[in-house]
């Protein structure tokens, strides 16, 4: 993520100059905490939006509430009053399935002109029920009179767009913006817009039914008699980019909620689906594939998960293909439109600015205002090292998930690419790893998943020189070497995938030699530009052993290592441990908690044998998750160690939901069922799978293979778990390997 890091003088190709002064680089301010304020989000498409728990979205200084499309905050104030004063929150919830908000409010005692109570409290009801489909937030606000008489009151809603972009709300600050254009105001709508920098027109156009009894460029007045025991209806639509058609708001907000809803129900239908004997477990695996689909955006290519909100809802390439490989499984259209854009969106040739070379697969999508002027360099941004092999591990994946070779023959070129990428300019002195230095000063200081700016240091904290050859990097080369071989041997090509069998298989040996330090008991972190190792016990090491380069004889150290109590807290396996230099836990990655770290970290337990401990991983991240509001993991939270009765301790700033979060619950399934596919036997296999103690049952529902689908049972007898067919449609064996 591209979340705090300092700027320096740049590595650069030739290797780099030391450190010098810190300043701050696409900073995000931690003035307020987002779990503080539990924000109820929405998401559709390219826009999304942010709102207090009343409905409202409150400006002021380090607010990220509001409406947001393509990186510019369309609506930065929206305030709800009744008869001036704001209404008693009652509650509010997002759907189960995150279409819609629901806010239900009631009125404080409102006094009359004397002073003393006209109208007592408790007596009218409102309940704003608020979703996005296409650009748009739609609201109706319903206002019952509880009361035995008639009730006349004025409800007023404020507004305004300040029309910023992102990048500013996370901390920049800009010497000049554009123009706010004088708002256009008619009977029942408003326009408001800005002309940025960049030329470009924005718009934000508000459409209220009934007519406002007052309409102005900042706020609708609507004074309303609500009849005893009867309700009425108040409707808004925000659109952002255009201007809506006049027509009947009431009958459009139901067709487009129920547009909305089935859009969401598709998507959820798409997959398998999980059902447990655990209620708790139940609702955060409903929250996770609920959580995915709202993020996953349609492209041309298929549904392509935007990584988080607020900060992240954009393309991203590393945490798209990763939210892919964890929900493979269980639905391969992701991974499918995530690799058909981002081939569609690869590097073919060199821009500085940008980080790109020849191959190289997407790190970030900017669409804002910054961006387009290059005040930022994330308008097509290249500047991840580790982008690039994964998008081949993901090729390989869904190839052995699916059997879709004609989808291959498509991406093929673009496979190609960046195995050449890997060779040339990934492998920049010919040593035989993948190293990153950015090209300029205003590209990422460090370009693999820990991308703060002191996330990469020597034992002493001596921040690392470049360029930096990271551990976990080498590993998804490694990964992306087995996939060629997988891919080739699929289109017959089988000199060329004997090629990149063999290349792994010296890559480990290489690697080993390089990488491991037996007094730590692990993979050190990386090689820094001078090829010294810098280390440090990180979880990084957790991926060599994800990715299968790691040698047998080395899993059993790095698993200790990785969970023993200097690395292991009790919710999840830290960053880095808490006896290296650089560790704080309350950091973004020098000793915090990552959930989709810990589902790769899980997996390659698994992939080992070490089954039991990917089970502590999953039964400590599953009790983190019962702590925290609407059972959503976080993009994060902080490395302190777990007391009883006590849940984590959250990081102020941490996206949610976030992807490859969301995805952590689904992925830690496969690996604690050592679930893999064969599409050419036709066969689902389970290797030596488990159970965590809190899950004594276990059903998969409509699980593919090929043109058949299944579903399978999993029952937990003591130490062993029994693996029953349920249902099945078409030919597919189901087998267990103990």
């Amino acid at each position: 993520m591209t979340q705090t890091h300092a700027r320096s003088e740049p590595p650069g190709i030739e290797g780099g100059e030391a450190l010098s002064q810190v300043q701050t680089q696409f900073f995000i301010p931690a003035t307020a905490s987002l779990h503080e304020r539990r924000p109820r989000t929405l998401k559709h498409g390219d826009s999304f939006a942010m709102f207090d728990h009343s409905g409202d979205a409150i400006s002021g200084v380090g607010s990220p509430e509001g409406l947001y499309h393509c990186d510019t905050r369309h609506l930065s104030h929206l305030y709800l009053t009744v008869n001036d004063m704001r209404p008693i929150l009652l509650s509010s919830a997002l759907r189960d399935d995150n279409a819609m908000l629901t806010c239900d409010l009631t009125n404080p005692d409102f006094p009359g002109d004397d002073g003393r109570v006209m109208i007592e409290h408790d007596i009218i009801h409102l309940r704003r029920t608020r979703f996005l489909w296409k650009d748009a937030l739609y609201e109706r606000v319903t206002i019952r009179n509880f009361d035995t008489e008639p009730r006349q009151i004025s409800v007023d809603l404020a507004f305004a767009a300040d029309f910023v972009d992102l990048f500013e709300i996370r901390g920049i600050t800009r010497l000049h913006r554009g123009l706010l254009r004088t708002p256009r105001v008619g009977a029942s709508d408003v326009l408001l817009s800005y002309l940025g920098l960049d030329d470009r027109e924005r718009y934000t156009h508000l459409h209220f039914d009934p007519m406002p009894t007052e309409l102005t460029a900042s706020h609708a007045r609507f004074d309303v008699t609500v009849p005893p025991g009867q309700r009425i209806a108040l409707f808004t639509r925000i659109s952002c980019e255009r201007i809506e058609a006049g027509n009947a708001l009431p009958k459009q907000f139901l067709i487009s909620l129920r547009e909305a809803m089935q859009a969401l129900r598709f998507a959820r239908k798409r997959g398998a689906a999980v059902q447990s004997s655990n209620v708790l477990f139940n609702e955060v695996t409903r929250r996770s594939v609920a959580d995915i689909s709202m993020l996953s955006t349609d492209t041309e290519f298929g549904p392509y998960p935007y990584a988080g909100i607020p900060w992240f809802s954009t393309v991203f390439g590393r945490d798209a293909i990763i939210t892919a490989l964890e929900t493979l499984w269980m639905d391969p259209a992701i991974s499918r439109g995530v690799l058909g854009y981002l081939a569609a969106h690869q590097a073919t040739s060199f821009d500085p600015a940008a980080d790109a070379e020849p191959g190289k697969i997407l790190h970030e999508v900017r669409h804002g205002e910054m961006a387009e002027l290059g005040e930022v360099p994330f308008r097509h941004y290249y500047g991840s090292i580790d982008s690039t092999p994964l998008f081949v591990m993901l090729a390989g994946a869904y190839l052995e998930r699916t059997g879709d070779v004609t989808f291959l023959g498509t991406i093929l070129p673009h496979v190609e690419a960046a195995l050449a990428w890997i060779d040339t300019h990934g492998d920049r002195d010919g040593d035989g790893f993948v190293e990153y230095g950015r090209l300029t000063d205003q590209g990422l200081q460090n370009q693999g998943w820990k991308d703060s700016h002191d996330s990469i240091f020597h034992a002493d904290g001596t921040i690392a020189r470049g360029p930096i050859a990271l551990a976990e990097v080498q590993a998804y080369v490694f990964g992306a070497w087995q996939a060629a071989h997988i891919l080739f041997c699929a289109i017959g090509d089988h000199e060329r995938a004997a090629d990149y069998r063999g290349r792994a298989e010296q890559l480990r040996d290489h690697f080993d030699a390089a990488f491991f330090d037996t007094e730590l008991g692990t993979y050190v972190l990386a090689l820094d530009g001078d090829k010294r190792p810098c280390r440090v016990r990180s979880s990084n090491a957790g991926h060599v052993l994800y990715t299968g380069l790691a040698r047998k004889g080395r899993a059993e150290a790095v698993v200790r290592t990785l969970m023993a109590p200097a690395s292991f807290s009790g919710w999840g396996v830290r960053t880095i441990a808490s006896t290296e230099a650089r560790y704080n836990p309350m950091s973004y990655h020098n000793g915090s908690i990552w959930p989709h770290d810990n589902a790769l970290i899980a997996s390659g337990f698994s992939r080992y044998g070490y089954q039991r401990e990917a089970a502590q991983i999953f039964e400590g991240l599953f009790a983190a998750a019962t702590y925290v509001d609407m059972m959503r993991l976080p993009e994060l939270f902080c490395g302190f160690p777990r007391r009883r009765s006590q849940g984590p301790t959250f990081y102020p700033v941490a996206c949610s939901p976030q992807a490859w979060s969301a995805a952590t619950p689904l992925a830690l399934i496969q690996s604690s069922l050592g679930l893999r596919f064969d599409v050419a036997a036709t066969q689902i296999s389970f290797h030596e799978p488990t159970l965590p103690l809190f899950l004594q049952s276990l059903v998969i529902s409509g699980l593919s293979i090929g043109a058949a689908r299944v579903d399978i049972g999993f029952d937990r007898m003591d130490n062993q778990v029994g693996v029953k067919t349920m249902r099945r449609e078409g030919v597919a064996r189901i087998v267990t390997v103990a």
